[in-house]
């Protein structure tokens, strides 16, 4: 990370992104433990991005946006 503790900026993207994935879950009735089971991710994961509490990595957003079938842009904002 590049500063330590992150800046405020940084923490309202990271909790924005996870309102969109919440959103999209929702939208496609998935709980957490099926929208871990289609991306590989475990269910705590999945909560902590929702939450905002994890720094989602590329890899984890192009997996969510695939198995909620919708555009990347869409969880980034």
């Amino acid at each position: 990370m590049p500063t330590d503790p992150l800046p405020d900026w940084i923490l309202a993207v990271r909790r924005e992104i996870g309102d969109n994935v919440g959103a999209a879950r929702e939208w496609r009735e998935l709980s957490q433990e099926r929208l871990g089971e289609l991306t590989g991710l475990d269910r705590k994961t999945i909560n902590r991005i929702e939450q905002g509490t994890h720094g989602t990595i590329i890899d984890h957003l192009v997996l969510l946006a695939h198995a909620l079938d919708v555009p990347r842009a869409d969880l980034v904002g």
